[in-house]
């Protein structure tokens, strides 16, 4: 099970934090994405990090104001974003996939309530 959290209402330019709480075990080889679906718009993917830490994947139009980590302790996975703009404005879900793959929505097996972000401009 995913609990994602986090999401609100920030000003262009501004800084949000997302969790995903994820209960279980969860192995080295899983891979948690971050996914959003914007109005009118296809899911589509923001990011992914291995559970292990070894590669992580961003689509270009996040790529260095999003950042994905993960709290091994707390079996947590973070979005940080940055430098939000208003094309940003979406729900946002986190996933699971318990084998490597592409970072495509069909593919992961578990997926998170979702959580909304709001990037007023």
């Amino acid at each position: 099970q995913l609990q994602a959290s986090g999401g609100g209402l920030v000003q262009a330019g501004g800084s949000l934090r997302l969790s995903c709480a994820v209960s279980g075990r969860i192995l080295n080889n899983y891979v948690m994405g971050w996914f959003r679906q914007a109005p009118g718009k296809e899911r589509e993917v923001v990011g992914a990090k291995s559970w292990s830490g070894v590669s992580t994947y961003y689509v270009s139009s996040v790529k260095d104001r999003f950042t994905i980590s993960r709290d091994n302790a707390k079996n947590t996975v973070y979005l940080q974003m940055n430098s939000l703009k208003p094309e940003d404005t979406a729900v946002y879900y986190c996933a699971v996939r318990k084998t490597p793959g592409r970072p495509v929505a069909s593919e992961y097996d578990y997926w998170g309530q979702g959580t909304l972000v709001t990037v007023s401009s």
